[in-house]
């Protein structure tokens, strides 16, 4: 049991972090091709980020284990809401319902670090960085990166997803996390069509801007439907977005890593509504 376990936990980062990495380089070379903004050093921007892959690291080590274990368990005992529909042997049922319920899921967590004023904090280091590209995807304090993880858990074993639906989620999750932070926006009549089901780099660099109540909007993982039916779908033109935070402006704390991992255990910042 035990060597099943540590299988289906290395298969399955192992196969995240490559799709990660082809993502990353992708997404890299169409940012220097086409990216909005090059007023910036995107080195050093990027290797700031990056640093959050090492702080990272034991998080995903220590829960990885719990994963393939919460995997195991539902499938051997047919425990999650899958088994209680009536199709889990019908396998594209399976992965769109699980899917769907997972995603949903997201959405929850990102409205609970939005609205829980210590989470929140966690979740400032995410959003106050004042460039939005591809290793924005990468900027998790380890606080946040433990509570998500704990909670993605929680949704894996209330819905009963096998091992290969939860992989493949997790596979489209990725590219779908770091093409939705791409220093590139859509043309307008493309993402009015694709947003209306899907994260867009145009609805999220809106989630990004640094006042509210934009920030506390376009909440969705990869769908945006979710938005939509709670009414925090939102709009607005790009060249009114601005990125960060408007109570962590202060680019000696927005971009000094040892200064973001202490930054969620300060002081609560409220953030201003406008006029």
């Amino acid at each position: 049991m035990f060597k099943l376990s540590h299988l289906l936990s290395h298969a399955s980062s192992v196969t995240q972090a490559t799709v990660l990495a082809l993502m990353l380089v992708l997404c890299w070379n169409i940012e220097n091709i086409a990216g909005l903004s090059f007023n910036y050093s995107k080195r050093q921007h990027s290797f700031l980020n990056a640093k959050f892959i090492v702080s990272n690291f034991p998080v995903q080590l220590l829960l990885g284990f719990a994963f393939s274990k919460i995997l195991l368990a539902t499938s051997q005992h047919r425990f999650g809401l899958i088994y209680h529909l009536g199709f889990s042997k019908n396998n594209l049922l399976v992965f769109i319902v699980s899917f769907t319920f997972l995603d949903l899921g997201e959405y929850i967590y990102h409205v609970l670090m939005h609205k829980i004023k210590r989470l929140w904090m966690f979740h400032l280091v995410h959003h106050c960085d004042a460039v939005v590209d591809v290793s924005t995807s990468l900027r998790e304090h380890p606080g946040e990166n433990f509570i998500r993880s704990c909670l993605t858990l929680l949704w894996i074993l209330l819905s009963g997803i096998p091992f290969w639906a939860l992989l493949l989620r997790q596979i489209i999750q990725i590219v779908s996390n770091v093409f939705s932070h791409l220093n590139y926006r859509l043309p307008e009549k493309l993402d009015n069509v694709i947003g209306w089901i899907f994260i867009t780099p145009n609805l999220h660099h809106l989630h990004h801007h640094y006042l509210q109540p934009y920030t506390d909007s376009n909440y969705g993982d990869v769908l945006s439907i979710w938005d939509r039916i709670f009414g925090t779908f939102h709009k607005l033109a790009s060249l009114q977005v601005v990125y960060g935070v408007d109570t962590c402006m202060d680019e000696k704390e927005h971009s000094k890593y040892l200064s973001l991992l202490k930054l969620p255990f300060g002081k609560y910042r409220k953030s201003k509504r406008p006029g």
